[in-house]
C-alpha cells in the first residue's frame, strides 16, 4: 500500500493504518531497535510503541515520508528505552556508537540549543558531500546502529577494513566541523 494512502488512513483515524505500517515497515523499524537496544523483546515493545505514537501524531502530522517518520520515533523510543536502561545499569550496544562520534562533537547543552541546529546543518552538508557508499556506510553505522561487522559483511570487506573507513569518516566529519567553527 502507498505511504500516502496509509497516512490518509490514520488521518481518518482507521486501525487498518496500523496493520499497513507493520506491514511495510515493521522489519525496519525492528531491525533499527534491536541495533540500539540489543534486545529482542525491548525492540518489540518500541515497535508497538511506534505505531501508538504514530496514531497519536497523525493528526496533526502530515509526514512527506513515512518511512522516514516512522524509523524516527523508533528510534527516538529505543533511544529513550537504552537511556532508561542505561540509567539503571551501563550498556553496551549504544554506547560504543556514542563514544565513537564524541571526538567529532560533544551533545549540545540547553543553552545550545540554537548551535545544535547549525551542526545538523554542517552535518547534513557533510553527507550530502560524500559519495553515497560511505554516505550510506556513515548512516547505516551511526543511524541504523549497524555493527561494524554487519557493515564489513554488507560491503563484502573485512571488519577492519570497514573499521578504517568508518574512522577516517569520522575524521572528515570533524574537519568539516572544524571548518564550520563548531569544533575547536
Amino acid at each position: 500500500m502507498e505511504d500516502q494512502i496509509i497516512v490518509a488512513l490514520y488521518w481518518s483515524r482507521d486501525q487498518r493504518a496500523l496493520g499497513e505500517s507493520q506491514k511495510k515497515y515493521g522489519s525496519l523499524c525492528f531491525r533499527l531497535s534491536e541495533n540500539i537496544l540489543a534486545s529482542r523483546e525491548d525492540a518489540e515493545e518500541c515497535v508497538s510503541d511506534t505505531w501508538l505514537r504514530a496514531w497519536d501524531t497523525m493528526p496533526p502530522q502530515r509526514p512527506e515520508s513515512l518511512r522516514a517518520y516512522l524509523a524516527r520515533i523508533c528510534r527516538n523510543l529505543s533511544l529513550d528505552r537504552w537511556r532508561a536502561r542505561r540509567a539503571r545499569k551501563r550498556g553496551a550496544g549504544l554506547e560504543v556508537l556514542l563514544e565513537e562520534l564524541e571526538d567529532c562533537a560533544a551533545a549540545p547543552s540547553a543553552e545550545e540549543v540554537s548551535e545544535s541546529r547549525e551542526i545538523a546543518r554542517c552535518i547534513d552538508r557533510w553527507l550530502a558531500g560524500l559519495p553515497e557508499g560511505d554516505r550510506t556506510a556513515f548512516l547505516r553505522r551511526y543511524w541504523f546502529g549497524l555493527s561494524v561487522k554487519e557493515l564489513a559483511r554488507q560491503e563484502a570487506c573485512a571488519p577492519q577494513q570497514m573499521a578504517q573507513r568508518l574512522y577516517r569518516l569520522r575524521q572528515g566529519l570533524r574537519r568539516a566541523l572544524e571548518e564550520e567553527g563548531i569544533v575547536l
